[in-house]
């Protein structure tokens, strides 16, 4: 079981993936995340970019009251794929893996940011609320022993 801080960055990283498709930012971000879910593995690398790119056209075409659910939906995935990712990996590699996803959050926001007016880059999932931004970070710890 992961530490409630990974938890809360594999959410991070989901919330960016849906924030950066279709922005300036998909290209390099969809390059990027393909690389650390295949750790270097290129037939896994090319599914992973297959994914995206679904996700991308998912969010492309959804519309009106289906568009937030569909950014759900897809965020909660990545989510998911992130959280895999770093279970998975002893803990040197995890700690490499959660810098790059680090950074990706990090450069999704700023991306995202730099063109959007809405609050992005936060998360909530269990007792743990993490926000990252403006060249910062921020994790919240919340119940007994926080």
């Amino acid at each position: 079981m992961l530490a409630e801080t990974m938890t809360a960055l594999a959410a991070a990283g989901g919330t960016a993936v849906v924030q950066a498709a279709g922005t300036d930012a998909w290209a390099g971000a969809r390059q990027r995340v393909a690389r650390l879910l295949s750790r270097g593995d290129g037939q896994r690398e090319h599914a992973q970019l297959d994914r995206l790119d679904r996700t991308a056209d998912a969010l492309d075409s959804a519309g009106g009251d289906e568009a937030d659910q569909v950014r759900l939906v897809h965020a909660e995935g990545w989510r998911s794929r992130f959280e895999m990712l770093l279970e998975d990996l002893d803990e040197p590699a995890r700690e490499e893996a959660a810098a790059e996803l680090r950074a990706l959050v990090a450069e999704a926001h700023t991306a995202v940011g730099s063109s959007s007016t809405q609050v992005e880059g936060n998360v909530f999932h269990g007792p743990v609320a993490i926000q990252v931004g403006d060249h910062n970070r921020q994790d919240n710890h919340f119940g007994p022993g926080a």
